[in-house]
């Protein structure tokens, strides 16, 4: 999955110029400005899947505490003497931080070295869900979520940045979908983990376990985890000037309108099975499972599609993930081919995950930490707006099958975006 042992280079590198497999697709319109390619040199015994793994570590923390707070709500919304509607604000909290602190810390962090931000980060992890499981009451409740989501983005943003310096060029893709593999790895293990926790020895103690992750976080990056050669990090303008780049908008587009789909399902996931696939609510959990393993498998076969193909893998992905939405409305009336369809709802989703990835760092240039965390923005505005689409269409009277089926629009529109990047891309190689 990554090379055998690590390789350092100066942090930018990655984003200085596209891959060499990737050269015939991505023409950057910064291309000009951009330093040529070099490979990194080696320097560190650590191998570079060590490395990674110590990385995607945070991963792994975020998902859980992300996630396993929707399934312990009932629990902090009985103890801190709210109603479960009520409560949700805690859930919204945490997306606000999210799409907050994403660009706000990269920013903010710009000039630090990489391997010091991802560790300041990953200690911010560690006291926001410390002092979660311990608030007294409802309101510092959701002040410490929304504090909690604020490193959510920009962890990742920058981690992926440090990881894509350690490996070859050719090596990119799968070390971005290794950085990202934690927070896979979470939806099958870590929020089931967190939510029996919940269940059996109260809600706090997911909290408590998610402290424990990002505490094991913190010492795998200090210990695992190389300098670069070039250990400073960029600068604010820099940074900046990734807003300043069209083709960075419209990838965030693609990311916004294409992953809606998945959410105006999974927002909805336990009324649909529940009265679809006429299962019981304890099935549920079982189900997703395979959303989790369908988004693990997806997001490590996608760093490889990404090194062959990055913009056939995006555009393919988009376009198959409208057909498996339109599928999933005939599939959720049967429990098995429910959890099929929830299997590759996750796969085809998180399958185009590198390829965009890496084309936000390949267009960001001076900018690649803050268009990296800005893609978790922009997967949590398609959060709001499928999981607002769903609500429309329920709220309406349409019954179940309509949030898969209107779900199914949003990855076309996503290609439509895609087909306007690209056409931007051919007419810039050509001056």
């Amino acid at each position: 999955m990554t090379p055998p042992t690590s390789t350092e280079a100066p942090e930018t590198a990655p984003a200085a110029s596209p891959a060499p497999q990737q050269a015939p697709q991505q023409a950057p319109q910064q291309a000009p400005q951009q330093a040529p390619q070099q490979a990194p040199a080696r320097s560190s015994r650590v191998p570079a899947g060590v490395s990674l793994a110590a990385l995607s570590l945070g991963g792994l923390a975020i998902g859980t505490t992300e996630f396993a707070s929707m399934g312990v709500l009932p629990g902090f919304a009985a103890d801190l003497g709210v109603s479960v509607p009520t409560a949700g604000a805690a859930i919204s909290a945490y997306a606000l931080g999210v799409v907050v602190g994403a660009p706000l810390i990269a920013l903010l962090g710009a000039t630090w070295p990489r391997k010091r931000l991802v560790l300041a980060l990953a200690v911010f992890l560690v006291v926001a869900n410390a002092l979660s499981a311990i608030a007294p009451s409802f309101v510092p409740f959701v002040g410490l979520r929304f504090l909690a989501g604020l490193p959510h983005g920009a962890y990742f943003g920058t981690a992926a940045v440090l990881g894509a310096a350690l490996v070859p060029p050719e090596r990119r893709a799968r070390a971005l979908a290794t950085v990202m593999l934690g927070l896979t790895i979470a939806n099958i293990i870590g929020v089931p983990a967190a939510t029996w926790l919940g269940e059996t020895l109260g809600w706090r103690s997911a909290y408590v376990a998610v402290t424990a992750i990002a505490l094991i976080t913190v010492l795998a990056v200090a210990t695992l985890v190389p300098n670069p050669r070039d250990a400073g990090g960029g600068s604010i303008k820099g940074e900046l000037t990734a807003l300043t780049r069209p083709q960075v908008w419209l990838t965030l587009g693609v990311i916004a309108a294409g992953f809606g789909g998945l959410f105006a399902v999974y927002s909805y996931i336990n009324p649909i099975l529940t009265n679809q696939a006429q299962v019981s609510a304890t099935i549920v959990p079982l189900m997703l499972g395979a959303l989790g393993v369908g988004m693990t498998v997806g997001n490590v076969a996608g760093g490889r599609f990404a090194e062959r193909a990055p913009r056939a893998t995006i555009a393919i992905a988009l376009v198959v993930y409208s057909a498996v939405l339109v599928g999933f409305v005939f599939a959720a009336h049967d429990p098995v081919a429910a959890t099929a369809g929830l299997f590759a709802l996750g796969f085809v989703g998180m399958s185009a995950g590198p390829a965009l990835m890496g084309r936000l760092i390949d267009f960001a240039a001076e900018g690649p930490s803050l268009a990296a965390a800005s893609f978790h923005s922009a997967f949590n505005v398609a959060n709001a707006v499928g999981a607002a689409i769903g609500g429309l269409v329920l709220a309406a009277g349409l019954g179940y099958d309509a949030p898969a089926a209107v779900g199914a629009v949003l990855p076309l529109i996503g290609l439509v975006v895609l087909a306007v990047s690209v056409g931007l891309e051919r007419r810039t190689a050509r001056r």
